[in-house]
């Protein structure tokens, strides 16, 4: 599982265990599983899809901007706005 965390200036929004998150990249969206090479992105205005397992629907979450990260922890998001 991936560990994954959504962060806004405010708050921890979301701290979880997931599947995959597909990122809406300022060059375009990528997907992220566990033991994703490390990479940072900056984030455009759009939609995340987290997904709990490997046959779930996604979850889609509204974003406004900000940045990704993808190390040996994880994915964290740190948005300007979500929702």
């Amino acid at each position: 599982m991936l560990h994954f965390e959504l962060v806004t200036p405010e708050k921890l929004v979301r701290n979880e265990d997931v599947y995959m998150v597909v990122v809406p990249g300022t060059e375009g969206d990528f997907g992220v599983l566990q033991g994703h090479a490390p990479v940072m992105s900056t984030v455009r205005d759009g939609t995340i899809q987290i997904y709990a397992t490997d046959k779930a629907a996604p979850e889609v979450v509204a974003i406004k901007g900000g940045f990704a990260e993808v190390n040996a922890r994880g994915l964290t998001i740190l948005a300007e706005q979500v929702g």
